[in-house]
């Protein structure tokens, strides 16, 4: 068993070798020898990746939003070694518990979070995931669909993706690149959802909810959390991440045939 060292300098001869991506096209490819082909379509979603929280005043922040680093840092290296200037804040929604008397407020929890995002497309055949991209946190989930996140060689059209990722512009682009969308449909500003909206919304969440296993599976069993600096080593950790995934569930599928 490699001590943990070892373990971080294998990841950061990789990060600077560049060749997270070619590995993982090169499983892609075992696994479509092996029989798993993207197939029945794809599903997007993003899940947020947390790093250490960074202690930046506001002046900092304001140039590490523009681009720049701050002037403070310039004529410290060890300091700015230190500093990731990649990672952002963004809100995390999530349903606020239910109170004593059984009541569940109509409104949700919004909690400050700060890091990376992952975002997948897995094919709705094998729940392997054939598309990925890392970004900050803040970035939005909508505007990766169109930054080669669709997989071109599922062997169906049908995309399925959340609301985050329904827009006119991404509608647009997968009517012209020959998808199929399967993405939900909003509410109406200050209107009650139309019931057949929601109910083919609810039949799209029995499709779509698959990719959340993947990443319930991640962060349970890799424990994935960004513990370097930059995006370039987050990049790094969730795809390979990314990969072992995809190995833990092709050794899967292989005891399921066997069994069959």
């Amino acid at each position: 068993m490699p001590d943990a060292k070892t373990v971080w300098l294998f990841r950061e001869r990789l990060t600077q070798a560049g060749a997270i991506e070619r590995l993982f096209d090169r499983f892609d490819a075992t696994l479509r020898n092996a029989g798993y082909l993207p197939m029945s379509g794809q599903i997007l979603d993003a899940t947020l990746v947390a790093a250490p929280k960074q202690r930046n005043t506001n002046t900092e922040k304001a140039d590490l939003r523009a681009g720049r680093i701050p002037e403070d840092w310039q004529d410290k290296p060890s300091k700015l070694s230190h500093k990731d200037r990649h990672a952002r804040w963004t809100l995390k929604f999530t349903k606020a518990k239910r109170q004593d008397d059984g009541t569940i407020p109509s409104t949700d929890l919004a909690i400050p979070f700060f890091g990376y995002k992952s975002h997948v497309s897995i094919d709705r055949k094998f729940r392997l995931i054939r598309k990925w991209k890392t970004t900050d946190a803040a970035a939005s989930d909508g505007a990766r669909l169109r930054e080669g996140l669709l997989d071109k060689t599922n062997t169906a059209s049908s995309v399925w993706a959340d609301t985050a990722y329904r827009s006119k512009a991404n509608e647009d682009f997968m009517d012209k690149e020959g998808f199929v969308s399967k993405v939900h449909r909003k509410k109406p500003h200050l209107k009650p959802m139309p019931r057949h909206i929601q109910k083919s919304n609810a039949g799209k969440s029995v499709i779509r909810s698959r990719v959340e296993h993947v990443f319930a599976d991640q962060k349970s069993q890799t424990g994935l959390f960004i513990r370097t600096v930059g995006i370039t080593r987050a990049t790094m950790r969730i795809g390979l991440a990314n990969i072992v995934y995809n190995m833990r569930r092709f050794l899967f599928l292989e005891r399921l045939n066997a069994s069959a």
